[in-house]
């Protein structure tokens, strides 16, 4: 007779006094209240509280950053396995290959990574766990020379449903790998730590750009034509802010010198209705420009920065661009950050192509790799009573854009998409169904927007099939 399951790790219950603290996300709309919370010393401590939770059939959620967009990563009454603790980083020079625990921010990944003169391509903010990014896909300022986070991905360490470690990689569970390269997070298991191929890094050169806000239209026109399909080693992001802010910006990053940044932007330079209000480009090592976006400081030595980041209140949707935009589409964009309730309103453009293109759509669990851009729709604020309204222009504009755009993208979670399913994953969500049914059966992982065993309308794939087969009819992608 086996013996019975007991939680091991750090334990917060909720009379204890750390646990208003333990409980809490970055997103400050959310305030739940788990049953209890694990902070997981080692993979063993997310062996037995899995295990503990399926023989009492409590509800289990996953947490490694904190920063799921609705907050999913915490449950009322449920039981929350936090990952955040598991933050070792090894690096392996000669074979170019790191181990990163499951609940690194990417902060630590950073530095770590950086002491050795590699990295990852990923995100800027300093917080972000590196799970729930790489999972889901992984964008950044990289990402068009290097690909996204999971493009990197060589294996994963995962407990699963039934509380086994398993190892998923091109030789072992390659079903599973696949699934974590885009699938989203918490949906199969709990992983336990990451293996990822590392990429050289030196100096960059930075940009940024603002015009007045009065020559979006141009300036949107003139990026489109721009962005997607500009050198390789360069990187960047429009951000269209609402109307009362005065300004619209473009900062992006190159993998190369200030002077050929220099002559790479001119067609953003060149726009007609408007010269910019502003330019800087500054070149820097590598590690310097991870401080200065994620807003630390350029100098390593003096980044002072807590395991979390400060709550903020927020609502955001996203969506893909696979066309670029015609007049109606940039009208209707201008018109709705004309009427945006207040200044921390905005839409962000991220240019894709490059190295994120070359992929197949089936390749990884991440579909929209033919993409131009994506689109987040942001809405912040700090009074109560500004929730109401800005959550009801983040879905406006959504609606507004809705014949122009297709799909979403599963890091940026949104509990009001419909169909989601589909614009989250396309034509890989059958092969993704199937080996949610392979390796968690019972659908012990599970929440709001998880992957079903078996969605409505979905004729399952086989799970084993080879990720390298041909790519699906791009008329068909979300």
């Amino acid at each position: 007779m086996s013996a019975e399951p007991r939680l091991t790790g750090r334990i917060v219950l909720p009379n204890d006094p750390g646990y208003d603290d333990a409980r809490e996300v970055y997103n400050a709309r959310f305030s739940r209240r788990p049953g209890a919370i694990v902070f997981c010393q080692e993979a063993q401590d997310v062996v037995n509280t899995v295990r503990w939770a399926t023989a009492r059939g409590a509800e289990i959620r996953a947490r490694s950053g904190r920063h799921c967009y609705e907050g999913f990563s915490v449950v009322d009454a449920g039981l929350v396995v936090d990952v955040s603790d598991l933050r070792g980083v090894s690096v392996d020079r000669e074979r170019g290959v790191a181990v990163v625990g499951a609940g690194a921010d990417l902060l630590t990944v950073y530095d770590a990574l950086g002491q050795v003169g590699v990295t990852l391509p990923a995100g800027s903010c300093p917080t972000v766990g590196i799970a729930g990014l790489t999972l889901g896909g992984g964008f950044g300022l990289l990402s068009r020379a290097l690909g996204l986070t999971c493009d990197s991905l060589l294996a994963v360490e995962m407990v699963t449903a039934d509380g086994e470690v398993i190892r998923a990689d091109e030789k072992d569970n390659r079903d599973l790998l696949w699934a974590c390269q885009g699938g989203g997070g918490g949906n199969f298991g709990i992983v336990t730590s990451f293996t990822f191929k590392t990429h050289p890094v030196s100096e960059v050169s930075l940009f940024r750009i603002s015009w007045p806000w009065d020559a979006l239209a141009g300036v949107l026109e003139a990026w489109q034509a721009f962005a997607p399909s500009a050198d390789e080693r360069l990187t960047c992001v429009l951000k269209l802010t609402a109307r009362s802010t005065g300004e619209i910006s473009c900062v992006g990053q190159l993998l190369g010198t200030g002077e050929e940044l220099y002559r790479l932007i001119q067609p953003l330079l060149a726009v007609r209705v408007a010269a910019p209000s502003s330019l800087s480009i500054e070149t820097m090592p590598y590690l310097s420009a991870i401080g200065q976006l994620g807003g630390l400081g350029r100098d390593p030595e003096r980044w002072t920065v807590h395991q979390r980041q400060t709550q903020v209140s927020f609502k955001n949707a996203s969506a893909y661009a696979y066309e670029r935009f015609g007049e109606d589409a940039i009208a209707a964009l201008s018109a709705e950050l004309s009427r945006a309730p207040s200044a921390r309103c905005l839409v962000q453009l991220d240019s894709y192509g490059g190295a994120v293109g070359r992929v197949a759509p089936d390749a990884t669990a991440f579909p929209h790799r033919r993409a131009l851009w994506s689109l987040q729709y942001q809405a912040y604020w700090t009074a109560a009573a500004e929730e109401a309204e800005s959550v009801a222009w983040v879905e406006r504009v959504r609606r507004a854009m809705l014949p122009h755009v297709r799909g979403a993208y599963i890091n940026y979670i949104d509990a009001e998409l419909e169909d989601w399913l589909t614009a989250y994953y396309g034509p890989n969500l059958a092969r993704l169904s199937a080996i949610k049914a392979k390796y968690d059966p019972r659908e012990v992982f599970r929440f709001p927007l998880s992957i079903p065993r078996a969605p409505p309308g979905a004729a399952e794939a086989p799970a084993g099939r080879p990720a390298d087969e041909g790519a699906p009819d791009e008329r068909a992608a979300p």
